[in-house]
């Protein structure tokens, strides 16, 4: 096992690795921006070390900062997290260079596989079933019209170096698709530094769901089951649960076994995971591959009893799996919810600003994966995840009831959160009965409040009243006159740039 590991990372799952870390006796050694400086990642860890202003262009996304970091620090292995340097094939490729272990795929692996149009094609050639549409980018809109004609609309056109929903656009007719392909092509290009795009049949109401692999240096590999994730807003991920409530055994067993050859035919070592849209028949098809760790592991972690971030690093240090597929035993269910610092009353416009207090769900089944503590800022200039809650239960129906005593147990003051979207989403009767899709969540709150999900008026006064009380708490006794400020809410500057090419040079610390 490693003796020091490098987190390159922030947040909630930098504060998962350090943790992880700590139990398997490993020193973590953390990274932070300017604005980072007093981040619960950094106050966990063994050590940590500036690299440089807020901007993740001119910090996190900067290879030479890692690696100096790494190699001043001492360290013999490095962790991506999630998002930012996790899936570009510059940090795992720089790494062998340096003589320090990367926690996750080779480049190589990552570059095929994490690649949207290349991982397609592999699937074509190991018989996954893959949805129609081109196996390259597409060069002009010209040259879209007349494949969308040849599948027929509606279609979607997704960026290459895409992820987040970000450089998508669902295209319903013809007359849509110069506009589309204008405004897809600008925002992968802002998003990614890279602007092309290819072309998908657009499935009508699919799930999606995703299975988590896992392969070692000695060509073991294995499938963990699945998670469902067809709750999104606007193409990003809102809550995950495993099982998925469709999933039967049988088609367990042919989405795994169909991820696993994906992964082998790539190479592939470390914890990935393979995403598939199902329609309404239980087809499934292959949709692309995430060369990391998911924000959603916690819900696969607690049916199976397995610490996936563990296993990455064991996998790393050159250790074979502990078990074998038939091994692997799902018991019980379990959501998560991601929590936001974003107003939903406001178009979910981030919140960024001081957290007063904090309240930690607890409880049989309960679980907090969060990076947050009263008296910390939530900066503005990255994505304003706190944390993930995650509840889990012998079935689904105790796991939803868990999960809507511990949302009532959440609360995060001095900021908005996302808490109220998710009890009228758990009091809607679609999502109680597992009938959601893709766009599910979209057209739920596009229909209005007034339709179902929302609390009624005797528990909204409750509510205000507890957040009065706790207001008056506060002033009561707050530590001079300035202890409890309205949080500001500054122009948000966050977006995804976790694969953006142009990474700033800056010397080494």
């Amino acid at each position: 096992m490693f003796k020091k590991v490098l987190i390159a990372n922030r947040g909630e799952i930098a504060v998962r690795i350090a943790r992880a870390c700590r139990e398997l006796g490993v020193r973590a050694v953390a990274v932070y921006s300017d604005v980072d400086r007093a981040s619960l990642h950094v106050r966990l860890a063994d050590e940590a070390y500036p690299i440089g202003p807020a901007p993740s262009r001119e910090s996190y996304l900067v290879v030479e900062k890692i690696l100096g970091v790494g190699r001043y620090a001492g360290c013999d292995a490095i962790h991506p997290g999630y998002g930012f340097l996790a899936e570009n094939p510059a940090l795992p490729r720089a790494c062998v260079d340096a003589g320090i272990a990367f926690i996750g795929p080779s480049a190589a692996a990552m570059e095929q596989l994490g690649a949207k149009t290349a991982a397609r094609q592999i699937a074509r050639d190991v018989g996954a079933p893959t949805v129609p549409g081109t196996l390259s980018p597409i060069n002009t809109v010209d040259e879209a019209r007349e494949i969308a004609r040849e599948i027929g609309f509606p279609v979607i056109l997704k960026a290459v170096a895409g992820g987040g929903g970000k450089g998508m656009r669902s295209v319903a007719g013809e007359n849509q698709l110069a506009p589309a392909w204008r405004d897809a092509t600008s925002e992968a290009l802002n998003a990614f530094g890279d602007s092309r795009l290819y072309l998908e049949k657009y499935l009508e109401r699919p799930r999606h769901i995703e299975i988590q692999v896992l392969a070692d240096h000695h060509g073991h590999f294995v499938y963990l089951g699945e998670r469902e994730c067809s709750v999104q807003r606007r193409h990003q991920k809102v809550m995950e649960e495993a099982p998925s409530p469709i999933m039967t055994a049988e088609l367990r067993k042919a989405m795994g076994e169909a991820a696993v050859k994906l992964a082998r035919a790539g190479t592939y070592t470390n914890a990935g995971t393979v995403e598939f849209l199902v329609d309404a028949q239980r087809n499934f098809y292959f949709l692309e591959m995430n060369t990391r760790l998911q924000v959603e592991h916690p819900v696969t972690e607690m049916v199976t009893s397995l610490d996936l971030v563990k296993l990455q690093m064991r996998i790393a240090a050159g250790e074979p799996l502990p078990f074998s597929q038939e091994e692997i035993e799902l018991r019980g269910h379990a959501i998560e919810c991601r929590i936001y610092a974003e107003d939903p009353d406001n178009n979910f416009f981030p919140s960024p600003g001081k957290i007063v207090d904090c309240g930690v769900p607890t409880g049989p089944g309960i679980r907090l994966d969060a990076g947050i503590y009263a008296g910390w800022t939530v900066p503005n200039e990255y994505d304003p995840m706190l944390g993930k809650l995650i509840a889990w239960g012998g079935d689904r129906k105790e796991a939803l009831a868990r999960m809507g005593r511990a949302l009532q147990e959440y609360y995060a003051s001095g900021i908005k959160t996302n808490v109220s979207l998710f009890r009228r989403i758990l009091a809607s009767g679609d999502f109680q009965k597992g009938a959601v899709y893709t766009r599910w969540l979209d057209d739920f709150l596009s229909a209005g409040p007034a339709l179902e999900g929302l609390e009624d008026e005797e528990e909204s006064r409750a509510e205000q009243a507890a957040a009065i009380a706790a207001f008056l708490w506060h002033r009561r006794h707050a530590d001079g006159a300035n202890a409890f400020e309205a949080s500001t809410i500054p122009e948000s500057r966050w977006k995804t740039e976790s694969r953006r090419e142009q990474v700033n040079r800056e010397p080494q610390p």
